[in-house]
């Protein structure tokens, strides 16, 4: 038995012909999964295959932090359905931040910086901490994801922070990582960290420009004055 395809639905009850007709905002979510996954399995229809995710995953909004192996773990979801999933809801997330891309972007002010990582930072669980590298003219060259994970001393090995520096001849750096507790008071690790990247930028010759927490607004050392 082959698989029950979207073009075996009855046509007044497919997604893409409700959509052609109605537009996408009166499609519920199972319709729109369904149009995603474009076939269901040999014992369920496609439509079917949808309404078993919704319920596995019990709100659609739990889409923004599931992992591809979450997902295969859901029958009938194999690589190919779980990644096209995966792949809409990434360029979703895209869609919404009000910067699309930091590369190039020049840097004139904190708010700049921000603005493109609330969004990129905003749904994460744990702290992930990202490198900006910029030229003479404070262009950005490029940004790294470096450590994930709860920062402290062990896992932060600055190292890795200016070696990619150097590759990238860059002029300065910003630093970047969230809270996810949204409290954007810095920790003593926090204030370590930064101290310590400062010392070593000076020694570099590639300061340490600021060093960002990001959780609900953002810290700037810079702008506190500790950079």
């Amino acid at each position: 038995m082959s698989h029950i395809k979207l073009k075996d639905i009855p046509k007044e009850e497919r997604p893409i012909e409700r959509m052609i007709e109605k537009g996408s905002d009166s499609l519920n979510n199972e319709e729109l999964l369904a149009i995603l996954l474009k076939t269901g399995t040999k014992t369920m229809s496609v439509k079917g295959l949808a309404s078993q995710i919704l319920k596995e995953i019990k709100c659609i909004q739990n889409l923004k932090n599931i992992s591809l192996s979450k997902l295969m773990q859901i029958e009938g979801i194999g690589f190919s359905k779980a990644a096209t999933i995966l792949a809409a809801v990434e360029l979703s997330k895209r869609i919404q931040i009000e910067i699309g891309t930091i590369q190039f972007t020049k840097f004139s002010n904190t708010e700049i910086v921000y603005k493109y990582y609330k969004e990129k930072l905003k749904d994460t669980m744990q702290e992930h901490f990202y490198a900006v590298y910029l030229d003479s003219q404070k262009t950005v060259i490029k940004e790294k994801l470096l450590f994930i994970g709860t920062l402290n001393y062990s896992m932060i090995h600055p190292r890795e922070i200016f070696k990619e520096g150097l590759l990238v001849n860059a002029a300065s750096i910003i630093c970047i990582h969230n809270h996810p507790s949204k409290d954007i008071t810095p920790s003593i690790q926090d204030k370590k960290i930064t101290e310590k990247l400062k010392e070593i930028g000076y020694l570099l010759n590639i300061p340490i420009l600021d060093h960002l927490i990001i959780g609900k607004g953002y810290y700037s050392f810079y702008e506190n004055g500790n950079i």
